[in-house]
């Protein structure tokens, strides 16, 4: 091998290594100010956290409040309308029973009053056929001369003072008592069956003790009021009477002809076929014609009652010799005073 292949030795451990120079390291580390933005960002970031946090307990606190408010609200207007129903429905009865027993309701009475109207018409006709079959024809002047109180049978007339009569008193305010305390409304016909207030026991106690069965008590201030009373007394007489009792109504029109069939078929459980001119009740417009039925009545050992509606402002002489009538004077502010004819 050749030696000048290769560098002396000593040549070598004489060179002059000179050492590189040392780099600087490289600081990855972020400065100051970014760490400090970032620790501020850190703390900003938690306390939002913090603050969303608290914002939910308190949204959820308040939804959780809000729902038992509206639970409590809802349960509050419940028991309200439950109360309101109760209250409605105890008024509806009310107003159906003042329906049924007073005859308070307008559409009742309008229906009553179309109905009875209707009814009066047909009735009329076949009244007219069977009286034209069993018509008695009078002399002429027996319309011109009213019956004398002399042809009445005077042990017909009652006599309900206290004195006389005591047992049939008693019976008479037995009656109204069960009428006013114990009302049947399902009894059988030719019986009350609609609800009898202290108002009404008065002015039927009134005509039959005080007034001993025959004058005028005051209006109720509705017809059908009036109904409501004299369907006492009808009921009363025929107890007493039984089928003796006749009952004859005078009223000046059809109309109101019409609200009396009706009002006497509802409050005494009757029908149709109890009116008519041989039947318990007799409908007239004309005092004459009925004198002359209840004349007839007493010569058959019969014993009539004559009502007279309130609207009869005339009221003949010869209606006020028979034993039992009874008449309905309206107020005096709102009619005039009775005329009576001879």
């Amino acid at each position: 091998m050749n030696s000048e292949e290769f560098p002396n030795l000593d040549d070598l451990t004489t060179t002059e290594v000179i050492p590189e120079s040392p780099q600087d390291p490289v600081d990855d580390s972020p400065p100051s100010d970014t760490l400090t933005l970032l620790q501020t960002q850190k703390e900003n970031l938690l306390e939002e956290i913090k603050s969303l946090q608290e914002q939910k307990k308190q949204l959820q606190a308040s939804v959780s409040r809000l729902v038992e408010e509206a639970v409590v609200e809802l349960e509050q207007r419940k028991q309200a309308l439950l109360i309101t129903i109760e209250q409605l429905e105890r008024r509806r009865d009310r107003i159906e029973q003042e329906m049924r027993s007073n005859f308070a309701g307008v559409s009742q009475e309008l229906a009553i009053r179309v109905q009875g109207f209707k009814d009066y018409l047909v009735g009329s006709l076949q009244d007219l056929a069977a009286a034209a079959e069993q018509l008695e024809l009078s002399r002429v002047d027996s319309w011109e001369n009213p019956p004398q109180p002399s042809t009445i049978r005077e042990s017909t007339t009652p006599q309900f003072s206290q004195q006389a009569f005591k047992q049939e008193k008693q019976k008479i305010q037995q009656l109204i008592e069960q009428y006013r305390n114990r009302p049947d409304y399902y009894g059988p016909p030719w019986q009350l069956r609609r609800t009898f207030e202290p108002i009404h026991a008065e002015r039927v106690e009134n005509w039959f003790f005080n007034q001993g069965g025959r004058g005028a008590i005051r209006s109720m201030g509705s017809r059908l009021q009036n109904i409501l009373v004299a369907s006492a007394v009808i009921a009363i007489l025929s107890q007493l009477y039984g089928d003796h009792s006749k009952n004859l109504i005078l009223a000046d029109s059809p109309e109101r002809l019409g609200e009396w069939r009706r009002g006497l078929q509802d409050c005494l459980g009757i029908s149709r076929s109890d009116f008519g001119p041989n039947r318990g009740i007799v409908l007239f417009e004309n005092p004459e014609a009925l004198a002359q039925k209840a004349e007839r009545l007493v010569e058959e050992q019969e014993q009539p009652l004559i009502i007279i509606d309130e609207m009869e402002e005339k009221v003949s002489l010869s209606l006020l010799q028979f034993p039992l009538w009874l008449a309905f004077a309206p107020e005096p502010q709102s009619a005039s005073s009775y005329n009576y004819l001879y």
